[in-house]
């Protein structure tokens, strides 16, 4: 395995953000908070659990925290799973078995917990295109800290200079340059595309057959 593409989930994969946002909206409002705007919740997708709570609900103990998110698992499960293979983006499906018949290694570095991301990419059907799956529960800095990045190519055995990242946030923009990877940003997410342009990406892709096209490209240009 010469070469590397590192892809986020929510928002990259699926088309996950609208639910992220009620369940969320949903478990904070079943403990007693009020339910936060939907724009509020979505500028947190892309980051951890935890984190997302505390910058919506305020401040919070371990025990919430834990608490809001044991109810998030469990709402995620039963609501979205059963309808993950209809929240794949187009294309998706087809271009990462490109990818992967073209020889490319394919990983998810994604800020859901391990287990959560690989229940979801099953269900999707997605599972068994991977190499590597890796959440935030396996780093103690996510997104936009290098450390998954760094992580993933380790795992992969690719150094960062054969490797690209593709994600739908600023944060993943971020975490690519910091570990020294190139990046593709995708509109068709949570970020919007002038947000995403400041940000730098490498490239910037409106579908994810654009995607698979500009992996070829990025090569051809650091060849």
């Amino acid at each position: 395995m010469n070469r590397a593409v590192l892809l986020d989930l929510d928002g990259t994969l699926l088309d996950t953000p609208s639910a992220i946002v009620s369940t969320i909206g949903t478990v904070l409002a079943d403990l007693g908070h009020p339910r936060p705007a939907p724009a509020a919740v979505r500028g947190t997708v892309g980051r951890p659990l935890a984190e997302a709570f505390r910058a919506l609900a305020g401040p919070l103990d371990d025990d919430e925290v834990a608490e809001a998110t044991r109810r998030y698992l469990l709402r995620f499960r039963d609501d979205v799973l059963p309808r993950a293979r209809g929240l794949v983006f187009p294309h998706v499906e087809d271009g990462l078995r490109e990818l992967r018949g073209a020889g490319f290694g394919l990983a998810v570095a994604t800020s859901k917990f391990t287990a959560s991301a690989r229940a979801l990419l099953d269900a999707a059907g997605l599972l068994g295109l991977f190499d590597a799956v890796v959440g935030a529960d396996e780093v103690s800095r996510p997104k936009p800290h290098p450390e998954m990045g760094v992580l993933v190519l380790r795992r992969m055995g690719v150094v960062a200079a054969d490797a690209v990242m593709v994600g739908d946030t600023v944060h993943d923009i971020d975490m690519a340059r910091s570990a020294g990877i190139a990046s593709i940003a995708v509109t068709y997410g949570v970020g919007d595309r002038p947000t995403l342009l400041d940000a730098g990406p490498t490239r910037v892709a409106d579908s994810f057959d654009e995607v698979t096209r500009d992996v070829t490209r990025i090569w051809e240009v650091v060849s």
